[in-house]
């Protein structure tokens, strides 16, 4: 399986799309909720809202259920870009294996690639 550069609470910023002022979701950033790894998607909240229209049933109390609901809808991982934490500006992740001190043991952290690089993300 490949290793993704996006993992699920990372702030991610939409890159490309249609603008904000005309409808789309450019520029938007937010929390990545889930990953579907095997079709490349990423589910971000508040980005990629699509209506749901549900079918009207009963529930065990007798309440109607269904109607139109907005839900968020899984992006491409193309589309979306890491967001710096101390600058808050999209930025590209690489990766780099560090020796723990204690054990020895080789462990792979995500870095920055970008002007400010070097930090870990």
């Amino acid at each position: 399986m490949a290793k993704f550069k996006i993992k699920k609470g990372d702030l991610v910023q939409v890159i490309t799309g249609a603008k904000q002022d005309r409808g789309g979701d450019r520029g938007k950033q937010g929390k990545v909720l889930r990953v579907f790894p095997e079709t490349n998607r990423v589910l971000v909240e508040g980005i990629n809202r699509v209506t749901k229209h549900t079918k009207v049933g009963q529930s065990q109390r007798g309440t109607k259920t269904g109607g139109i609901e907005t839900v968020e809808a899984p992006i491409h991982i193309s589309n979306v870009a890491v967001v710096d934490p101390s600058t808050k500006k999209p930025t590209r992740v690489g990766f780099r294996t560090e020796t723990v001190e204690r054990d020895g043991r080789q462990r792979t952290v995500r870095v920055r690639v970008a002007k400010s690089s070097g930090k870990d993300i």
